[in-house]
């Protein structure tokens, strides 16, 4: 089967043929109708070989949606040709987070060398997906795979951050959404589906920009030096009860701490490398910073049950298999409005 791998440290992904999987005992195949383009990957194939976590080659995609192919010995649950959503951060199944659904907080995982999909094991950007456990497949029931796949992460994500902050998020209050790319511009979305609060968008780039208000945004501030006033103008000096970073740069995460506002809420979701000092003076009185990851297992149906009901929908590009390496060019440029798109069998 054709893959797209990250084979050298430093190198662009590679499209290659690898032998087609096999389920095992307890596993499950499946073809894979869609991948999607994360900046995570993005992080990952820029991480210098001193540490590098995994092994490589590297199958990418951590986002993945497909058909039931074939089943290994003693799986239950679901079917061949069933349409399912991948679970993405696996864990052991047994621990106390595990046990609650919260696999992305499995406290064995990393003892057990356990790694989700295209993160650390052979991912979705390829025609075949190993998933290791039924658990991890969530049925589409009528959802499009393009429309779908995204929101295993770039709606699971910003829908886990959301739901913390809700108690906060009372009418009258403002939300804060830095970054309306992939993530932000589901968030966007997520926020009025979830409670009142008015959302102020900041992002750098007025395609985003656009795109935020076409989602939902009340109110967009360019992202520059003067965004933080510009957010405590509109608030009439409070500050915003809730603030969602999805890019967490240096800059960003200063932006966020300096528009939040008393018993406010932040949560870093970016992977920038940015850091919020957390002390008496640094943040109003009772800022409470958080940096989530993920979701769980019942955070995902509830976010499916959402595009069913058609409160949320991504904004996609469609690629091809032999296209990707092209996808995540585009998104490293900035050039990708949503979220990139992989269809290994289109």
């Amino acid at each position: 089967m054709k893959a797209l791998q990250y084979r050298t440290i430093g190198a662009p992904p590679e499209v290659v043929t690898v032998p087609d999987p096999e389920p095992g005992p307890g596993q499950v195949l499946l073809e894979v109708t869609a991948a999607g383009v994360c900046h995570s990957d993005i992080a990952v194939m820029g991480w210098p070989a001193e540490g590098f976590p995994y092994e490589l080659p590297l199958t990418l995609g951590h986002e993945g949606v497909g058909t039931v192919a074939a089943l290994g010995a003693g799986v239950t649950g679901v079917r061949e040709g069933d349409a399912v959503a991948v679970y993405g951060p696996w864990g052991c199944g047994t621990c106390a987070k595990c046990a609650e659904g919260k696999e992305n907080y499995c406290l064995r995982a990393e003892a057990l060398g356990i790694h989700p999909p295209g993160l650390g094991r052979p991912g979705s950007m390829a025609e075949y997906l190993l998933v290791d456990d039924p658990r991890h497949l969530v049925p589409l029931d009528g959802l499009d795979p393009v429309a779908a796949v995204p929101l295993t992460d770039a709606g699971l994500t910003p829908y886990h951050a959301i739901k913390r902050a809700l108690p906060a998020l009372v009418p009258g209050s403002t939300a804060v959404v830095i970054g309306a790319g992939g993530l932000g511009h589901v968030a966007i979305q997520l926020l009025p589906a979830l409670s009142p609060a008015r959302v102020v968008a900041l992002d750098v780039s007025e395609d985003k920009l656009r795109l935020a208000r076409e989602v939902g945004a009340h109110e967009t501030v360019l992202s520059d030096a003067s965004a933080a006033g510009a957010v405590r103008e509109l608030t009439g000096g409070l500050g915003a009860q809730a603030v969602f970073d999805f890019v967490g740069a240096e800059p960003t995460v200063r932006t966020a701490g300096a528009v939040a506002a008393v018993e406010g809420e932040v949560a870093i979701v970016g992977i920038g490398g940015g850091a919020l000092p957390v002390g008496f003076g640094h943040l109003p009185f009772e800022v409470s910073v958080h940096a989530p990851y993920w979701g769980s297992r019942g955070e995902l149906i509830e976010v499916l049950a959402l595009a069913r009901a058609g409160a949320v929908s991504v904004h996609t590009e469609t690629f091809s298999l032999d296209d990707a390496p092209l996808a995540y060019e585009r998104l490293h440029a900035g050039a990708v409005n949503g979220r990139a798109v992989i269809l290994p069998n289109g």
